[in-house]
């Protein structure tokens, strides 16, 4: 990690490539300044006043990997951080199945070390320690780290470091399985984490690595993925470079459903002897078929996301006119990145949420209190709209009362959509442009 850069500062905008170290660096998507989002606050006033830090998206010309060259410093990141994996709708059984499709494809010796690299709260290690398999946890933020302790998930409160991979390499011998689940496009240093884990993967052991997919975010328009936590939006072609330089090799590739799109990719040290499978060569063709490495793509990609954020703007500013009231359901860390980049900031009353951590407090940057999620029908607010968008289609199931008795929810992703008691309603853009600032 880039310690030395954060002595007295929160952030720093890189001007290389995180893979290539190319200075050949463009910006391809311009989108709003945003507030950390975990920042939440005991009063509206002092939320208002979080500072906003730029999110916007780059292209490196010389390798082709798409990232955020703004960086957060992790100890501001994850101080505060409040996201565990095991509540997350879909987390563990997702876990479950990705931990046996890796024991199956490994085969480690009995009682064989399993390492997680941003561990979080040990959902992904727990599958592991009950088939019997000595597993080490890290993740540098604390409360889920503490937690993990406590459920007997053993984790170090730390970021990776080389430092850190040597101690593990010291007490606990060489690791068959290394993951970094959801947390290799977090490193700004990626070439330091990569450099640890192939300080402690053993000769004939695999490291696994799940990962937002950058087609899944084109095609999706996966807008609230872009936080300051996302500092890569990966493919195939750039990483695989990448990885070689630091002595590994991509030997497979699954593409995944959840959070609406990912990769999970199986690395071994370079010559380890397991070939290279036709998943990681048809990905490339695929990537090379939609020309993924080129600008052309990635700015027409901005292009469509500054055209749903007017629209949406638009659609917000004519219900307001209206007399309209809005709501925002799930105080999710996309939620601030939505609101910004999709011109909501000045149209939500109030956001809906359970989690203990945020309600009663002010969502950073915007002030919007954050109440009950009991509160929707109380309050009956005209639109709700769903910030936690990876669980849309849940939260619009199962809260069928609130749409019987009048209420929309409003879908921000892939698309701008309201649905209604009788399921979607039509939108007239046109007429809403009307009322554009």
């Amino acid at each position: 990690m880039k310690g030395d850069l954060f002595v007295n500062a929160i952030h720093f905008r890189r001007d290389t490539c995180r893979l290539c170290g190319s200075p050949d660096v463009h910006r391809v998507v311009a989108l709003e300044p945003i507030p950390l989002s975990e920042g939440y606050t005991d009063d509206p006033k002092s939320a208002k006043l979080a500072e906003r830090y730029p999110v916007d998206v780059y292209m490196c010309e010389s390798c082709g990997h798409v990232q955020q060259l703004d960086v957060i410093n992790p100890d501001t990141l994850w101080d505060s951080y409040t996201y565990f994996s095991g509540d997350a709708k879909g987390m563990s059984e997702h876990f479950a199945n990705v931990s046996a499709r890796i024991l199956e494809r490994v085969q480690p010796s009995e009682g064989a070390l399993v390492v997680d690299i941003g561990s979080n709260d040990g959902s992904l290690l727990k599958p592991f320690k009950e088939r019997g398999y000595e597993v080490v946890g890290i993740d540098p933020a604390k409360d889920v780290a503490r937690k993990a302790n406590e459920d007997g998930i053993p984790t170090f409160d730390a970021l990776m470091s080389p430092a850190l991979a040597r101690q593990i390499k010291s007490e606990h011998g060489l690791a068959d399985i290394i993951c970094a689940f959801n947390v290799f496009a977090h490193a700004d240093d990626l070439g330091e984490m990569t450099d640890c884990v192939r300080e402690m993967l053993a000769p004939d052991g695999l490291f696994f690595f799940e990962a937002q997919y950058l087609l899944d975010i084109i095609d999706g328009m996966l807008i609230a993925t872009i936080f300051h936590e996302h500092l890569s939006h990966h493919s195939v072609k750039p990483l695989v470079q990448f990885l070689d330089r630091h002595g590994l090799e991509l030997i497979a590739l699954d593409r995944a459903r959840i959070q609406h799109g990912s990769m999970v990719g199986a690395v071994q040290i370079k010559g380890a002897g397991r070939p290279v499978e036709h998943s990681v060569i048809e990905t490339i063709a695929l990537e090379d078929a939609r020309s993924l490495d080129e600008l052309d793509t990635m700015l027409d990609f901005g292009a469509r996301v500054q055209h749903l954020r007017d629209g949406t703007r638009a659609l917000a500013a004519k219900w307001k006119s209206e007399g309209k009231s809005i709501a925002a359901f799930g105080a999710a860390r996309s939620g601030p990145t939505l609101m910004a980049q999709m011109g909501l900031r000045e149209s939500i009353d109030f956001i809906v949420d359970d989690h203990p951590q945020k309600v009663g407090r002010y969502s950073s940057g915007d002030g919007v209190p954050i109440l009950p999620t009991a509160e929707l029908c109380e309050r009956m607010p005209d639109y709700c709209v769903i910030l936690a968008w990876v669980h849309s289609a849940k939260i619009v199931e199962t809260n069928r009362d609130y749409l019987e008795k009048g209420g929309r929810f409003v879908i921000l992703c892939p698309e701008t959509r309201v649905v209604g008691r009788d399921g979607e309603e039509p939108i007239d853009f046109a007429d809403a442009e009307r009322f554009a600032q």
